[in-house]
């Protein structure tokens, strides 16, 4: 393995530059009316940030592999707040963490200590309404085989309570908008490519208008043109439905594309934190690197674009 070659392991929102995602839901301060006394003014109340679409604070998460052994510590005191309406990119190598954030936020595991809020919801006292509020998409995607496409997301609609007229046309709609022919919605899933199931994984999660996204590495697998689709859907969803989306990918094409901002984990602990020019503008001024991506990947991982693909395949997760 490389050497890292990241500042002090510490180092999070390295960058001057970096601005909080949005501030435009803030409410408007009160204005003071003049007057003779100034002590007869009101008090100025403080602005009050909006809810957060995502809250987590302090985050952390270990392993126990093998009792004879210490427990792996897989997230270490991570702490994120996204914006409605943002896409927040997640990067970082093969197992610093990436995929095991994205389950801990949507309730698949535990946490040790810290917490997590969606839209104000705690994950732990209200897992519920949470759950009714996000979606996943991970990729493996799981899916009753011997069923056709429509089936799946029809199965998924009635578990949210939708109705099947509607839900049946919104699922022909979202599955042509990702390049599946009807005639091919009656066939089993498990006589489609992965490609073609990697797709029908995101149909179903988009069929319930989820309000958070938690995508984790959805394009993995795709070949090219249908990537392309997927990126473009994506945008499409932000931008028409407000929905906040948390994208994991070992694509920086696509994560400059997409994400509004990014953030780099390594050893399960947050390296570096901005914007997609942000980061870029870090890496070329205190670094002297080229101002790409795949520079500001290298700077806070010690680690290849190469390498990672490479350690993905070989099956390191």
């Amino acid at each position: 393995m490389a050497t890292t070659l990241a500042p002090e392991p510490k180092t999070t929102h390295p960058t001057s530059s970096s601005q909080p995602a949005t501030v435009a839901d803030l409410e408007p301060e009160a204005r003071i009316p003049a007057g003779p006394d100034a002590g007869d003014a009101p008090v100025l109340p403080q602005p009050v940030p909006a809810t957060a679409a995502l809250l987590a604070e302090h985050v952390t998460k270990r392993f126990t592999v093998d009792r004879k052994k210490a427990p792996v510590l897989a997230i270490d005191d991570v702490s994120l707040r996204l914006e409605r309406g943002e896409i927040h990119g997640i990067l970082g190598a093969n197992g610093s963490g990436k995929s095991t954030l994205i389950r801990l936020v949507s309730g698949l595991l535990t946490l040790d200590t810290g917490k997590v809020e969606v839209f104000g919801h705690d994950l732990e006292r209200d897992e519920l309404a949470v759950k009714r509020l996000i979606n996943r998409v991970s990729v493996d995607a799981a899916f009753f085989k011997k069923l056709s496409p429509m089936e799946n997301l029809l199965f998924a609609a009635r578990l949210y309570g939708l109705d099947g007229g509607e839900a049946r046309r919104d699922a022909k709609a979202i599955l042509a908008r990702l390049g599946i022919a009807e005639n091919r919605l009656g066939r089993p899933v498990e006589q489609m490519s992965r490609g073609m199931q990697q797709k029908v994984a995101i149909a179903r999660a988009l069929l319930t208008s989820p309000t958070l996204l938690l995508l984790d590495e959805p394009t993995t697998g795709l070949d090219p043109r249908s990537k392309l689709d997927v990126q473009a859907f994506i945008e499409d969803v932000n931008a028409s439905h407000d929905a906040t989306i948390v994208l994991t990918t070992h694509d920086l094409a696509e994560a400059e594309r997409l994400c509004d901002r990014i953030t780099i984990l390594d050893g399960g602990r947050i390296v570096a934190e901005d914007t997609p020019d942000g980061l870029k503008r870090l890496v070329a001024e205190q670094y002297g690197q080229p101002p790409t991506l795949e520079a500001v990947f290298m700077t806070f991982t010690g680690r290849s674009l190469d390498e990672d693909i490479e350690e993905d395949e070989a099956g390191d997760d």
